[in-house]
């Protein structure tokens, strides 16, 4: 994944998780003028009737007004403590407890009510170019991660080989390097294929094992 910044939400929708007032009309129109669509879910019993599973981060966006208490549930991503989309709090009181839950929520921008027509542009460029700043240096690590797993693995099987064929340093890696190109795959995860195979116990179930004993001698079992 690579960090691209938005500038154009043409195409986008906006999910507005508030009950209908008169504010909603200047968030509603300005977001028009920008080419987002915009779509109030009905709230029931103080919860909103939304299903987050559907959304896409390429084209959802969450306004959620932080003065209503629990009217929406999501899971953020416990490692790059991300929401599923985009998710930008509409504040009115600004207690300590509400911005806390809009930040738990993954918040990444804030609109102040009432809602003035042009915050609500760099409200969008903020809270969706956050989301996918955060979202792309948390891949970054994720796959820093998995190449310093892999460089361990390339690392052992190099010095296994070195040990099984009496091979030099250069020598093994440079066979493990070809092997892991005739099979098309990427010289990490052919080496950790490979040290998986060597873990297993060989079947010995057909053959006479032998141990050796003390002074070199070896006694059939």
């Amino acid at each position: 994944m690579t960090f691209r910044l938005l500038q154009n939400f043409k195409g986008s929708r906006a999910l507005v998780i508030s009950r209908l007032s008169g504010r909603e009309s200047t968030l509603e129109t300005t977001l028009a003028k920008l080419g987002v669509a915009c779509e109030f879910p009905e709230i029931a019993d103080g919860r909103a009737q939304i299903d987050i599973a559907p959304l896409s981060p390429d084209r959802d966006i969450l306004f959620v007004d932080g003065d209503l208490d629990e009217a929406i549930a999501i899971d953020v991503d416990p490692a790059s403590k991300l929401p599923p989309v985009p998710v930008i709090g509409i504040v009115g009181v600004e207690a300590p407890g509400r911005l806390k839950a809009l930040l738990n929520l993954g918040a990444t921008a804030f609109l102040r009510k009432p809602v003035h027509g042009g915050a609500v542009y760099t409200a969008l460029f903020m809270g969706i170019n956050q989301f996918l700043l955060r979202a792309d240096a948390h891949a970054r690590l994720l796959d820093l991660e998995e190449r310093r797993r892999g460089r361990r693995a390339v690392l052992r099987a190099t010095i296994l080989m070195m040990r099984e064929q009496g091979l030099d340093e250069d020598a093994a890696y440079s066979q493990l390097r070809r092997e892991s190109m005739r099979r098309r795959q990427s010289l990490e995860r052919f080496c950790e294929e490979l040290l998986s195979r060597w873990a297993k116990p060989p079947d010995t179930s057909d053959r006479t094992t032998s141990i050796t004993l003390q002074g070199g001698n070896k006694q059939a079992m």
